[in-house]
C-alpha cells in the first residue's frame, strides 16, 4: 500500500486540530473518519514504549523501537494539528459565537456521519456490541448533561489554587480526549472546573503547574494508548462499538437548539431551522463520501489476480 505523503498527513492533522477546537468533537473522531485511527494509536503506543525503555535504561530496545516509529508520518500529522489550532481557534470561536445554531448543526452532521462510518467498521453487531453501544451512549449523554453551560463566562478570571497533583491528574484525563472519538478535551476541562486554572497557569507562566499538567498528559497518553491498542487488537469490534456509543452520546453537546454548543440543554427546533438542517445533512453526506472514497481507493490498490 502506498505510504501517504507528508502533505497528505499535514492536511489530515489540520482537520483533526480543527475538530479539537470545537466542544463535543475530538481529533479522534476525524482520525476515525479518515481511516488512520489504528495507525495513530499504534505510533503513540510505540512512542510510549520508547520513553519507558529510555527511562529504564534499556538502550538497545529503545533504539529498536525508535526506528519502528513512523516519524515523518507522525510529525506531519502533529504539525497539521498545531497549525489548525493556531490558525483556526479564533475563527471557529467567532463563528460559534455569532452562528451557534448553524455551526452546531454542521458539527452534529459530521458526528452523525462518523457514527455511520464507525458502525460500518464493526464486523459483527452481536448482543454484546449493541449493549456496549447503548450503555456508553446513554452514560455519555447523561454525563454531558451534568453541566448545562459548556462555556467559561467571558472575562472570568480565577486564581490558580489547585495543588500540583490536581494539575497532573487533569492532564492525564484530558489528554485521552485527543485519541478518543466523541470526547472534547477542552469540554472535559470545563466539566472538571479546571479550564480557567490551566489557562491562568499559562498566562502567568506558572512553570511548576504547567510541568505537572504536561507530565500528566504524557503519562495519561502513554497508559491509555497502550490499553487502547491492546483492546483494539483483541476486541476490535467491541472497541469500535464503544466508540459508536461515545459518538452518539456526544451529540448532546452538538444539538443545535436552543443555543448550539453553548449549552447541553435540549430544545425543539425553532426559528432558524431550514439552514441548520441542510448544513447537518451536507456535513453527514461529506463524511460518508470521504469514507466511500477512501474505501474505493483501498480496493483499487489491492493486487489483482494474475490470469492463468
Amino acid at each position: 500500500m502506498r505510504i501517504p505523503s507528508p502533505i497528505a498527513q499535514l492536511v489530515r492533522g489540520f482537520a483533526m486540530g480543527a475538530a479539537d477546537i470545537v466542544p463535543g468533537v475530538s481529533g479522534g473522531t476525524v482520525a476515525l473518519i479518515l481511516g488512520i485511527y489504528t495507525r495513530l494509536i499504534n505510533n503513540v503506543r510505540l512512542g510510549a514504549g520508547c520513553l519507558k525503555q529510555l527511562i529504564t535504561g534499556r538502550i538497545s530496545e529503545f533504539r529498536e523501537t525508535l526506528v519502528r516509529i513512523e516519524w515523518v508520518w507522525l510529525v506531519a500529522l502533529l504539525a497539521g494539528i498545531l497549525t489548525a489550532i493556531v490558525l483556526l481557534a479564533s475563527i471557529i470561536e467567532d463563528l460559534l459565537l455569532e452562528q451557534p445554531v448553524r455551526m452546531a448543526a454542521a458539527f452534529f452532521g459530521l458526528v452523525a456521519g462518523s457514527v455511520w462510518v464507525a458502525g460500518r467498521m464493526v464486523e459483527r453487531w452481536d448482543r454484546t456490541a449493541v449493549t456496549i453501544t447503548a450503555t456508553l451512549g446513554v452514560a455519555m449523554f447523561l454525563l454531558l448533561g451534568l453541566r448545562t453551560n459548556t462555556e467559561v463566562p467571558e472575562g472570568a478570571t480565577t486564581a490558580v489554587t489547585q495543588p500540583l497533583w490536581v494539575f497532573f491528574l487533569t492532564g492525564a484525563i484530558a489528554i485521552c480526549a485527543m485519541i478518543l472519538p466523541g470526547v472534547s478535551g477542552s469540554f472535559l476541562l470545563v466539566m472538571m472546573g479546571m479550564y480557567l486554572q490551566v489557562i491562568d497557569a499559562i498566562d502567568e507562566r506558572m512553570y511548576a503547574e504547567l510541568a505537572a499538567f504536561g507530565l500528566g498528559c504524557v503519562i495519561g497518553l502513554a497508559l491509555f494508548s497502550t490499553v487502547l491498542h491492546h483492546m483494539l487488537d483483541r476486541y476490535h469490534s467491541w472497541v469500535l462499538a464503544a466508540m459508536v456509543g461515545l459518538l452518539l452520546g456526544s451529540t448532546r453537546v452538538l444539538w443545535a437548539w436552543p443555543d448550539g454548543t453553548n449549552t447541553t440543554t435540549l430544545g425543539a427546533p425553532r426559528d432558524d431551522v431550514l439552514v441548520p438542517v441542510l448544513l447537518a445533512v451536507a456535513a453527514a453526506a461529506l463524511v460518508v463520501s470521504v469514507d466511500w472514497y477512501s474505501r474505493r481507493r483501498t480496493t483499487t490498490r489491492e493486487p489483482q489476480p494474475v490470469a492463468a
